[in-house]
């Protein structure tokens, strides 16, 4: 063969292959748009970004952490222990303050690389707090990825029932059920978990001690059951990964994803057994507990770390980061957090550039 026939047969090659690159995308994007595909469209996401930096939504202030405070008059708060788990992956960590303007979410979730709802003890129906911060948050997520930025959300506990509620419309009555479970619990993994996102690459004996083992610490009054995904036609977009069942016997949903977007919900408290030391809540603090919960948080921070945002300089960035704040020990106080950082309206950090 001459050299002028191979470059020939070179060059159909290469157009071969050119157009059956450009099929396969134009597939994909017929997929996503018009079959509601599971497809996230992000040319960056195989770019690690090895800095991550995660938002935690604070929460209205507790009545009882108020009155050990009077003076202080804070607003909201974030259990610490929230942070340390997150900073324990890798990450680090800005505060997402209640009570603002839908443009200080939009202009925050330009620089951070995903956001981490908490659990809690607070109401869904008041004005200007988790709950519209959250729908926000949620919004404006939803709307990046489906710009092909990927960005991913991961909800615990109280935050996870509210990526539910938010996503079921957030009806005057809440799409939850009263739910109690105070104990440490074993996960009962769905038949198809291993193909999921959460649970695909998780480690075998990491899954035998979730599967085996009392170590997911449960705190919570309500739940969400696949009933709530059904009667609000949530199962199409959310995927149930485990159940746990509480002190009657009810089985709630323990971990869940979106099929389509890298959002993300457990029921259970990852960072308890490493940062909450209450001696009357019993949490599991073996070393099985605390490798087994740490899965958790590693794998939402190597979510965050697909995310390319960043602040526009060092300067800026840490003018955000909660190392502005310095937690409070809340643990002799009586408090179920062993540590809590404030904010508003002492230690307001600005947020301008």
């Amino acid at each position: 063969m001459s050299c002028y026939d191979c470059c020939f047969s070179l060059n159909i090659w290469y157009q071969l292959i050119t157009m059956k690159g450009v099929i396969i995308i134009l597939a994909a994007y017929f997929l996503y748009y018009c079959k509601g595909a599971t497809v996230t469209f992000n040319v960056k996401s195989n770019v690690l970004n090895d800095r991550p930096i995660i938002g935690v939504l604070s929460q209205e202030q507790s009545f009882y952490l108020h009155s050990k405070y009077p003076d202080e008059n804070y607003t909201s708060y974030i259990a610490s222990s929230y942070v340390k788990d997150i900073e324990s992956a890798g990450a680090r960590v800005v505060p997402i303050l209640i009570g603002k303007d839908r443009g200080y979410y939009e202009e925050l979730m330009k620089k951070i690389n995903g956001v981490f709802l908490p659990g809690g003890a607070t109401f869904f129906n008041q004005s200007n707090g988790f709950a519209d911060a959250g729908q926000h948050i949620y919004e404006i997520a939803k709307k990046l990825n489906d710009n092909g930025d990927y960005f991913p959300i991961f909800g615990t506990c109280l935050g996870f029932e509210l990526l539910i509620i938010i996503a079921s419309g957030r009806g005057e009555i809440e799409n939850r059920i009263r739910c109690y479970s105070h104990s440490n619990l074993p996960l009962n993994f769905t038949q198809d978990y291993r193909s999921s996102k959460m649970f695909k690459e998780t480690p075998l004996d990491i899954i035998n001690i979730l599967k085996t083992k009392d170590v997911t610490v449960n705190a919570h009054q309500f739940c969400i059951v696949d009933e709530n995904l059904k009667s609000h036609n949530l199962t199409n977009d959310w995927r149930v990964t485990a159940h746990s069942n509480d002190d009657y016997n009810v089985e709630f949903i323990a971990s869940v994803e979106h099929r389509r977007y890298p959002f993300y919900g457990v029921q259970f408290h990852p960072e308890k057994s490493a940062f909450e030391w209450k001696l009357s809540k019993k949490y599991p603090h073996s070393y099985e507990a605390v490798k087994a919960n740490r899965y958790f948080m590693d794998f939402f921070v190597q979510e965050c770390r697909k995310s390319q945002h960043s602040f526009a300089s060092a300067a800026e960035e840490n003018r955000y980061l909660i190392y502005n704040y310095e937690p409070r020990f809340t643990g002799d106080l009586g408090s179920a957090y062993h540590q809590c950082y404030f904010f508003e309206p002492k230690g307001t950090v600005s947020y301008k550039n």
